[in-house]
């Protein structure tokens, strides 16, 4: 069975990807992996870094794992065989592993990122120039 996988950040960009990745897996029969990627806040200068909390390590993941969850329940899965996948690390690094082996993986133009008039973001782009797979970025709504 093929596999898409799709980036999720809970921005309105990656659900609008994320209902479009749903709709080709049902055409294809393929089973979707959504994938979304936190990064640990952390704090370094000259001789210092903070080291990891293990308690804000796991509720940060746990809060990665609810989003994740709100954006699949929000854009519905019926008839599609899902795989949830919150990762740590750099979001645009996370979904190229993540599409190793996949047939197609689909993001968003932008995310949750701040440059609003960009016409890709910096995800999308990375995504583009390594997935070992065809990607798609779905545009904005207009």
């Amino acid at each position: 069975m093929s596999l898409i996988v799709a980036g999720v950040d809970g921005s309105e960009e990656s659900k609008r990807a994320l209902r479009w990745a749903l709709a080709e897996a049902r055409l294809r029969g393929a089973r979707l992996r959504a994938v979304y990627a936190w990064t640990y806040p952390f704090t370094a200068g000259p001789g210092y870094m903070q080291p990891l909390d293990p308690d804000l390590q796991g509720s940060l993941q746990k809060e990665a794992e609810h989003m994740l969850d709100e954006a699949l329940a929000e854009v519905g899965t019926e008839g599609v065989e899902v795989e949830r996948a919150a990762v740590e690390g750099p979001p645009a690094a996370m979904l190229v592993e993540a599409a190793e082996g996949a047939d197609l993986l689909v993001v968003g133009s932008r995310g949750r990122g701040g440059f609003s008039g960009l016409l890709l973001g910096s995800v999308s782009q990375q995504c583009a120039h390594h997935a070992p797979c065809p990607v798609v970025i779905v545009p904005p709504a207009r």
